[in-house]
């Protein structure tokens, strides 16, 4: 279910995550890279995390868990977008995701999943990869790209 969070004025500005403070956009991002780059004579930059979470819902069959189409889409929407801000001249050098792992979220706790891997936790913490590990894996192995 695609959810557009409205700014104040009633600017679009993107789909919502599950933690009430994170919104999904990606050319907040490009602009947030060329913004640096301008202002501070182009240093190198590392995106040390970058992420989105969803709601643990242990009512779903695993499977359902597994496929987070979400968070495919956000990787990709993120991706493209420090793709575009190198083109624009910002030096990029690093770009991490968050999190490899299902965590414990400081603020939430285990309510909120942030991983590219699900941990069973009540199951002796087994992990199953998700549909966005399996993506960033082929976009690390293939060099995909999406413009």
């Amino acid at each position: 279910m695609e959810r557009i969070v409205e700014w104040e004025g009633g600017e679009k500005i993107g789909e919502k995550g599950a933690s009430e403070w994170l919104y999904i956009v990606p050319w907040g991002l490009r602009k947030v890279l060329n913004y640096i780059a301008r202002t501070y004579n182009n240093p190198p930059i590392y995106i040390t995390e970058n992420g989105m979470d969803e709601e643990d819902d242990n009512s779903l069959p695993l499977n359902e868990i597994l496929d987070d189409k979400l968070r495919v889409r956000y990787f990709k929407g993120y991706l493209a977008a420090v793709s575009q801000a190198i083109k624009d001249g910002a030096d990029v050098r690093g770009y991490f995701a968050w999190s490899l792992l299902d965590n414990f979220e400081w603020g939430q706790g285990y309510t909120k999943r942030f991983g590219l891997v699900y941990v069973d936790y009540k199951n002796g913490l087994t992990r199953h990869p998700k549909s966005s590990a399996y993506w960033f894996s082929r976009f690390l192995n293939s060099g995909e790209r999406e413009d």
